[in-house]
């Protein structure tokens, strides 16, 4: 299970909104949906939000154990 919850934080901590995180990383609105889904998105995706917060891909993204495994 993907969460994209380290992005959100880090966004709150940088006073960044997320249409502006998406401005400056260049992607979609329609890939923002899919992050506040926690559904996958490339990892282009991951890299460009990334460089755009010149952060590493921990704080942007978390690989959660499934609970039903």
């Amino acid at each position: 299970m993907v969460s994209y919850n380290p992005l959100w934080h880090l966004l709150i901590d940088r006073k960044m909104g997320k249409l502006e995180m998406c401005r400056a990383a260049g992607i979609a609105t329609s890939t923002l949906a899919k992050l506040g889904k926690n559904e996958l998105v490339s990892l282009d995706v991951i890299a460009r939000i990334c460089k755009a917060l010149d952060c590493r891909i921990e704080q942007v993204v978390e690989i959660k154990k499934d609970p039903d495994i």
